[in-house]
C-alpha cells in the first residue's frame, strides 16, 4: 500500500462515503416508486449532471489532447457501454434486493466484491495464493452468520445483492481495463445513459410507465442518488481507480459497507443482532486479509526454488 497515491486514496474513500450514505437514499427512494424506475431516473440524472462538467473540462484541454481523445472515440464508446451495462445490472439487482433486506446487510453483501475481484483474476491466469482462499473461507462463514435464517438457503434479497456484488466486480474490472485509455468523466457520462436505458427497459416490462407524481415525491433521494452517488461517486471511482490495482482500489471502496451500517443506524434506526454483527466482522476481516501484501521471499528461498 506504500505505492498507493494519496490523491487516489482520498478520491476512493470519498466514493465509499458517498456510496455508503446512498444506501439510505436508495431505501427511502422506493417508498413511492419501483426499483427500476428509481434506477432509471437516478442514472439519467447522473448522466445529465456530468454534461456541464464535460463542457467545462473540454475548454481547458489542449488541442493536442482533444485530437488524441478524438482518435479514441470508439474505445470511449465501447468502454462506456460495457461499464454502463455492468453498472445497470448491478444497480438493478441491488435496488430490487434492498426491498427484501436491510441497509446494513445490503452494504456488507455488496462489499463482497473485494473478494470476488481477485477471484475473477483467476480467469486471466493470475495465480491465487493460500491467503486468498483463507479469505474466501472466512467470508463464507461470515456470510452464513449474516444472512442465513436457520437453514442453508439465502433469502431472496440476500441472493440478489450477492449477484449485485458479482456484477460490481465485473464493473471494477472493466474500469481497470478502459480507464487508462480514455477520459474518465466522459466514459462515466456514457455509462449512466446506458445504465438508464437498461433500467428503463426493465421498468417498462415490470413496472410500466412511471407516475410523474410519485417520481416528484421522491425527488430528494433521487437527486442524492443521481447527482452524488451516481454522477459524483462513480466518476470519482473511475478517476481514483486510474493506475491503481483493482484489488487495492476495492479495499478502499469496501469501506462503504461500514458507512452504510452507520448510516442505517443513525438515520433509519435499523439494528443488527449479535450474530449478524459477528458475520459482518468476519466478512470485513476476510476483506482485509485478502488485501494484505504477500510475504517477500528471502534470497535463499528463491535459490532453493531455482
Amino acid at each position: 500500500m506504500n505505492q498507493f497515491p494519496a490523491k487516489n486514496l482520498f478520491l476512493l474513500f470519498l466514493t465509499a462515503f458517498i456510496w455508503g450514505t446512498a444506501f439510505v437514499a436508495q431505501s427511502v427512494g422506493m417508498d413511492h416508486i419501483g426499483p427500476f424506475t428509481f434506477n432509471a431516473v437516478r442514472s439519467l440524472v447522473g448522466g445529465l449532471a456530468l454534461i456541464p462538467v464535460i463542457l467545462v473540462f473540454n475548454r481547458r484541454k489542449s488541442p493536442a489532447r482533444r485530437q488524441t481523445e478524438g482518435a479514441n472515440r470508439k474505445v470511449l464508446l465501447l468502454g462506456g457501454v460495457c461499464c454502463g451495462l455492468a453498472l445497470g445490472v448491478a444497480s438493478c439487482l441491488q435496488q430490487v434486493g434492498m426491498q427484501y433486506t436491510t441497509v446494513g446487510k445490503a452494504g456488507f453483501l455488496t462489499a463482497l466484491y473485494i473478494v470476488i475481484v481477485p477471484i475473477l483474476g483467476l480467469f486471466f491466469r493470475r495465480k491465487a495464493g493460500a491467503k486468498l482462499w483463507v479469505s474466501v473461507a472466512i467470508a463464507i462463514v461470515g456470510l452464513y452468520l449474516l444472512c442465513m435464517s436457520g437453514s442453508l438457503r439465502l433469502q431472496l434479497g440476500d441472493f440478489l445483492v450477492l449477484l449485485c456484488a458479482l456484477a460490481f466486480s465485473v464493473h471494477i474490472m472493466v474500469i481497470d481495463h478502459f480507464t487508462t485509455q480514455v477520459d474518465g468523466v466522459q466514459m462515466s457520462c456514457i455509462q449512466f445513459f446506458v445504465a438508464a436505458a437498461f433500467s428503463a427497459v426493465c421498468m417498462l416490462f415490470t413496472e410500466g410507465v412511471p407516475d410523474p407524481g410519485a417520481v416528484a415525491i421522491s425527488w430528494v433521494p433521487i437527486l442524492y442518488a443521481g447527482v452524488l452517488s451516481s454522477g459524483v461517486g462513480y466518476t470519482l471511482q473511475i478517476v481514483g481507480q486510474k493506475g491503481v490495482n483493482p484489488t487495492a482500489a476495492s479495499l478502499v471502496l469496501s469501506l462503504e459497507s461500514v458507512i452504510s451500517v452507520l448510516a442505517g443506524w443513525v438515520i433509519l434506526g435499523q439494528s443488527m443482532s449479535p450474530r449478524e454483527i459477528l458475520g459482518c466482522v468476519l466478512m470485513f476481516c476476510a476483506i482485509l486479509l485478502a488485501q494484505l501484501p504477500d510475504r517477500k521471499k528471502r534470497p535463499a528461498e528463491r535459490r532453493g526454488e531455482a
